[in-house]
């Protein structure tokens, strides 16, 4: 099984990523987390992006704020998908992040996910991931089906209780 690698710009950025590592890992995919910046140690990101295909990365995702070019450093230099987590600072409460992220140049793609979306972002990248995976596939489907039933359930709950 291919892995995901989490890139975040500061270590301060591990409360927002968490959950998309714990995505990962509850669909039993295999997850390196690193703290890597796109200013302030460029070759690094430029290192370790270049080799994660052979390295046996399937998704790179890549979180930061502010000015949030992490997503786009990576993107530039891989044709693995890369999905953007745009994190909320106290400046403007992440819109400079996801601006940054979202609006990336023509065939250099990111898929970015709301504002501090990591669980999205770990949901995102097992669905790549569940391509060519069927064990992935059934275990999507399932969660799909587990969250929907859990819908029907909320919904006769509160129709037992309002409508006595």
């Amino acid at each position: 099984m291919k892995k995901v690698a989490i890139l975040m710009g500061s270590d301060s950025d591990l409360p927002v990523v968490r959950p998309a590592a714990d995505v990962l890992r509850d669909y039993g995919v295999p997850v390196e987390v690193r703290v890597m910046s796109a200013h302030r140690t460029p070759e690094a990101v430029r290192d370790f992006v270049s080799a994660a295909r052979e390295n046996g990365f399937g998704v790179l995702i890549a979180a930061a704020g502010k000015a949030a070019h992490l997503a786009g450093a990576v993107a530039a230099q891989t044709t693995l998908p890369v999905i953007g987590i745009p994190v909320k600072s106290s400046t403007l409460d992440g819109l400079d992040a996801l601006l940054s992220t979202v609006q990336m140049p023509s065939g250099i793609p990111v898929a970015t996910v709301a504002i501090d979306g990591a669980k999205n972002a770990g949901l995102l990248a097992v669905q790549i991931l569940a391509i060519q995976d069927e064990t992935l596939a059934g275990k999507l489907s399932q969660a799909r089906a587990d969250m929907r039933d859990e819908i029907v359930r909320k919904d006769a709950a509160l129709q037992a209780e309002l409508n006595k």
